[in-house]
Formats: C-alpha cells, structure tokens, sequence
C-alpha cells in the first residue's frame, strides 16, 4: 500500500525520497527505479511502502513503465485500492492490460468504486467477457449500472468520454440554497466540477453558472439571473468533434444531453486534453505507418502492423524508379546522371514531407476545409517553386562547379524546381483527397506522396537531361 501519514519526520523523509525520485525535468531517476526492483526482488514489503509513499499515483504509472511484467505483478499488492484505480487510470493501455489481468475482480471493483464513472467504464471495457462479468457483479448496483450505461454508448463518443456524476439545480433556486444543498450532499458531488447546471423540470440544461461566479454572488441571487448560455454536447457526438468544439470556445465543462435533450452527464477539460494527447499521438504514428504498439507490443504484432505498408511502398518505389529503366541508353552515356538523381528526388521528398505535415495537421484541427482550400493549395505552391527555385540556383551551380557542364546543371536545377513544384502539389492534395473520400489521410498519404515526388524527379531529371544534353 501506499502510506499517508500526518508525522513530520515521515513526511520529512518521503519528500528526501521525492527528490531522490524524480529530476527537475519530473523525469524518474535510475537509480530510484533499481531501487524498487531490488526491494521487490529481495520482497522488502517495508522498503516498498517507504519508497512508494514518496510518489503520486501519476508517478507510480510512469514507474510502471520501468519496471518488467513480473516486476509489475508483485508490485500490486502494494497498493491500496483508492490508489490502484488512479494507478491504473493513468497507464498506458498496454501496460494497463497486463496489469489487469493480475488484478483480482474483487479488487479491481473497490478499486473502480474510487473512480470518476467515465474513467472506470474504459477499464472495464478492456477487460475479458467472464473478468468483466465478475467485477460488475462484485461492484455495487448504482456503480455498476452507470458503468453498463456508459458502456451502451458506442466507442470514441461523448456517451463514452463522459462522466455520469453532474452538479444541477433548478432554475428556481438562489445561489443561497445551491450551496446549502450541495453542503449538505457533498459525498454525491463529483470529485471535480467546474459548472452548476441549471435545468428545467424535464431536466433539460438551460444554462450554466461557473463555480466562481456562485461563489461571488449573494445568496438572494437567483440562478437564473447568473447563469450563462451553454454549449450542448451530443451524447452521440465524435469525441475529436467535442474537442474541437472545446477548443474554439475555450470550455471547461459542458453538460452532455441525449437526443431528447435531457441532461445525462458532463465532460470536463482534463478528458479532452487526454483525448487531444490521443489523437496527436496517433496522427504522429500514422504518418509513419505504424502503432504505439511498438513500445510495449509482441515482436511478430508489430511486423504485422508495419509491414503493409511497406509492401505497398515497395509496389509504389518500383513503378517509381521504373522510369530509370526508360533512360538507361542516356545513363549509360552520361554516368553522372546516376550520381545526380536520387538527389532530385531526395529534395523533393523533404519538401513534400513538409507541406503533408502542415496539411495533415490543419484537417486535424479543422484549420483545412473546403471553404479554404485553393488558397491553402494556391500558398503551398507558391511556396513550393520559390524554395525550389533558391535550391536550384545553389546545387545548379555547384553541379556546374563539379562537373563544368553548364547543360547538366540547367536540367538538373529545372527538374528541381518541377519536382518542388509537384511535391507542394501532392503533399496538399493528396491528404484533401483522401479527407474527401473519408479515408484518414495521416495512414496513408506519405506513400503516396513519395510515389509522386521519386516518379517525377526520376522523369523530370532524366527526361530533360536527354532533350538537353543528347
């Protein structure tokens, strides 16, 4: 277990170990880290308590990271139930499964009883079926029916990211009977709410008033004079569609409703930024092709996820460079040409790496839309022939300074500037395209994109090489 304890000389002593745990940059300290395997493997359940009692349930999910599967396993009976539910809320999902399943339902229930309803329904949904069954029926039946509630809602939706547990009131009280009220309730209270929604008999959200405003208005006051308009969440939204939504008006809280309107849960700022993390985090991947997966996944899982990919960059490389093969009587006359290609290519693969970048990125963030997208499109471009220009200057005269061949360089700065031409092309395009026919364009737009720049800087070098200098 973790220890709490009021005595100063403990307490002393817990922030000496803080210090010796974690850097300036919140970073774990190796030799914390071995600290705690050695108390495990020698089974020093005292040490344990000592050196976990310094730490928050985030650190002893980052320490989790650090440590082997077994390491893990014995480390669990170390934590009391309130801790493990914020442990294993803050774990990553690999490691979280494995977690799971040395966890006993009995457990793993008491341990989802101390969390937010929201949080507790996405470990449930990790579990095994006959796991899963055991641990709702050990858990109490308001628990466990608003976990089976969250659980209806489909995946990566409002009904899924919400948390059941709301702060309401009718529009007909006074700030003075608010607070008394919710005094008076406070272990039915959410751990954390930012917002007091005031709502009509039917139980539908009218309006909102922010907990510091309550605070700082009299008790006479009625609701309905403080609160504010409020923004509605969908209980069937898209949860990138609340973040986005969180994000242009700046919320901290909004009341989540079903499709009648009634209120039936809220979502708070510190789930949507686990969500933009998440998102993020997986755009990253996807541009390269593969998963989080890899940090913590089976070796052969991982080929089977990269591996794909790489055979459809395989086809495209080779329909690519089959271009060479059309010239190969011009390379053979001029071998520099051979030496100098890939380095058209390689250019513009760069440029076109950049421009998908900032393209991908601003459908993410709805920053990219219809609405403007020729003058997205028309900037890239603009963009794309001006850096190729100013690079086909400086390597066309350092072609010409290495080989003396004022032609060489000619076609070699030309063909940079169509091949910088065509890389802002498809590095904007192609993700717009693939947004409009409902693929996501962070998977599959860099194998594209490369076919695009390696064809037309293989065929543009070579083909104005032959017309210049043949």
């Amino acid at each position: 277990m973790v220890r709490e304890t009021d005595d100063p000389e403990l307490m002393e002593a817990d922030e000496d170990l803080e210090d010796l745990a974690l850097g300036e940059d919140y970073a774990f300290n190796p030799e914390f880290v071995r600290m705690v395997a050695d108390a495990l493997d020698r089974g020093d359940s005292e040490r344990l308590r000592e050196l976990l009692g310094a730490l928050r349930a985030e650190d002893i999910a980052d320490l989790m990271g650090f440590l082997s599967a077994d390491d893990r396993e014995e480390l669990l009976p170390h934590l009391d139930p309130e801790v493990l539910g914020d442990v294993i809320n803050e774990l990553d999902t690999e490691i979280r499964e494995d977690v799971l399943e040395h966890v006993s339902p009995a457990i793993l229930a008491k341990a989802l009883g101390e969390m937010d309803s929201d949080d507790a329904a996405d470990v449930v949904d990790d579990l095994e079926e006959d796991k899963k069954a055991q641990v709702l029926a050990a858990m109490p039946e308001v628990e466990r029916a608003a976990i089976e509630t969250s659980l209806a809602y489909e995946d990566e939706t409002a009904g899924r990211l919400m948390q059941r547990e709301v702060v309401a009131a009718p529009q007909f009280w006074t700030v003075g009977q608010a607070i008394d009220h919710f005094r008076k309730e406070e272990d039915d209270l959410p751990e954390l709410f930012f917002d007091v929604y005031v709502v009509d008999p039917s139980y539908k959200p009218v309006g909102a008033v922010p907990v510091s405003h309550l605070l700082r208005s009299r008790r006479e006051i009625p609701l309905a004079q403080i609160m504010e308009q409020v923004t509605e969440i969908p209980v069937d939204m898209d949860q990138e569609e609340v973040a986005y939504i969180f994000d242009k008006y700046h919320l901290i809280s909004a009341p989540v409703v079903e499709p009648g309107g009634r209120l039936v849960g809220q979502i708070t700022v510190d789930d949507i930024v686990g969500v933009i993390q998440a998102e993020s985090r997986e755009d990253i991947l996807a541009l390269a092709g593969v998963s989080d997966g890899a940090r913590h996944g089976d070796v052969l899982d991982i080929v089977r996820s990269r591996l794909p990919w790489l055979l459809l960059n395989t086809l495209t490389a080779a329909v690519a460079v089959s271009v060479i093969q059309v010239f190969e009587a011009q390379i053979a006359q001029i071998v520099t040409l051979a030496v100098l290609m890939p380095i058209v290519a390689s250019l513009g693969g760069n440029g076109a790496t950049q421009t998908l970048t900032v393209a991908v990125r601003a459908l993410a963030s709805r920053e990219l839309s219809a609405v403007n997208a020729v003058r997205t499109v028309t900037r890239e471009l603009m963009v794309g022939l001006l850096n190729g220009a100013i690079l086909a200057v400086v390597t066309g005269v350092a072609v010409y300074l290495l080989f003396g061949e004022l032609r060489l360089a000619l076609a070699f700065g030309a063909a940079l500037i169509i091949n910088m031409f065509m890389a802002a092309l498809a590095g904007a395009l192609v993700p717009l395209v693939l947004d409009r026919m409902g693929r996501d364009p962070a998977v599959s737009s860099a194998v594209f994109v490369t076919f695009v720049t390696d064809f037309t800087g293989f065929f543009a070098f070579l083909g104005l090489a032959a017309l210049i200098l043949m």
